[in-house]
């Protein structure tokens, strides 16, 4: 079985913390898997994946809020409220963060801004 990484995520410049049990997904068969077969996110829940600059949410049974960020963990584009069976991407991410739909303006996540990734 292979254990679960998980990391926080912060606003760099506050150190005001938007979530705090990110699962990693830095693997073939966890970035495949994704938040498939869950039923929801609480809130400072969420995903992190990592390589990736587009996700699907085909097969998914909740909506959930993006956030693309480049190599260094700045916020290069927020989807919000993205439903079952639609499609994201942005050419400039390295990583995806999906977070609980409403999310994304419950912490004033915007673009442009540098976040700040603790794994442990």
């Amino acid at each position: 079985m292979i254990k679960k990484r998980y990391c926080q995520v912060y606003h760099a410049d506050i150190r005001e913390l938007i979530a705090e049990r990110i699962e990693v997904a830095n693997g073939f068969f966890t970035r495949f898997k994704g938040l498939l077969g869950r039923k929801g996110l609480q809130e400072g829940e969420g995903l992190l994946l990592s390589p990736c600059s587009s996700i699907h949410c085909f097969g998914m049974q909740f909506p959930i809020d993006t956030v693309f960020l480049d190599k260094q963990y700045k916020v290069v584009d927020v989807c919000a409220n993205l439903n079952p069976g639609s499609m994201a991407s942005h050419h400039q991410a390295r990583y995806v963060l999906e977070l609980k739909a409403g999310e994304a303006e419950r912490n004033k996540i915007e673009i442009g801004e540098q976040l700040s990734v603790r794994f442990g």
